[in-house]
């Protein structure tokens, strides 16, 4: 069972998605919480596999709770999954960086919201290419230039070259489809690469790429 845990402050919201999971004979909601604060105790008492995080909560909001969540290595096998009312969300950079697995907006079609608390789990990210876009602008206005390949050096050329692809926003099977090599063969690559840089998931991979300069701005068109 892939256990969710929900933390809205809107209950309604959090009744809706609560009925969805449920009704699902792979997926449990294991507690709601309506405050970031909340929902930090919930996940250390709990250890769901899955948090849905509303950004905007009272007392301690979704970013600083996700924050709280992904720096405490007790709970590093749970994924943070960040509720918006748009997708580019102007949290959306620092959600990313806090760790979140990925986003989606609260007003999405339920089979998309059951695939993607499966994918996340699986260790695949949300990150629509909207998204994706939207980080590598906001790297882009943040930093002076980025600081070098160093901390790559475990990566082969191919890992590279699929981090690369990763960082663009590519899934698997276009990755495989690029390089004519297997969705398999790709999906490899990918969790290789995540292994040898510590990354929590694709999201993560995101974020090294272009610090490291293996993507750039411009590249998504």
């Amino acid at each position: 069972m892939i256990r969710v845990l929900l933390a809205d402050d809107q209950s309604l919201v959090r009744a809706g998605f609560r009925a969805l999971l449920d009704a699902q004979p792979d997926i449990e909601v294991t507690g709601e919480a309506a405050d970031g604060d909340e929902a930090v105790a919930l996940v250390r008492e709990l250890r769901p596999d899955v948090v849905l995080m509303d950004i905007r909560m009272p007392r301690l909001d979704g970013l600083a709770a996700t924050r709280a969540i992904t720096e405490d290595a007790s709970l590093a096998d749970v994924r943070v999954v960040m509720l918006t009312t748009f997708e580019l969300d102007e949290y959306v950079f620092e959600a990313i960086r806090a760790g979140a697995s990925g986003f989606l907006v609260k007003d999405t079609e339920p089979a998309e919201l059951l695939r993607a608390v499966r994918a996340v789990v699986d260790g695949d990210a949300l990150l629509s290419p909207g998204v994706t876009r939207r980080l590598i602008e906001e790297f882009a206005a943040r930093s002076k230039g980025p600081a070098g390949p160093h901390g790559l050096d475990e990566l082969t050329e191919r890992e590279r070259e699929v981090m690369a692809l990763v960082g663009i926003g590519l899934s698997n099977e276009e990755i495989a489809r690029r390089l004519v090599v297997s969705p398999l063969t790709a999906k490899t690559h990918v969790s290789r690469t995540m292994v040898k840089l510590g990354a929590r998931d694709r999201a993560q991979l995101v974020v090294r790429a272009y610090e490291s300069g293996l993507v750039r701005p411009g590249w998504l068109g």
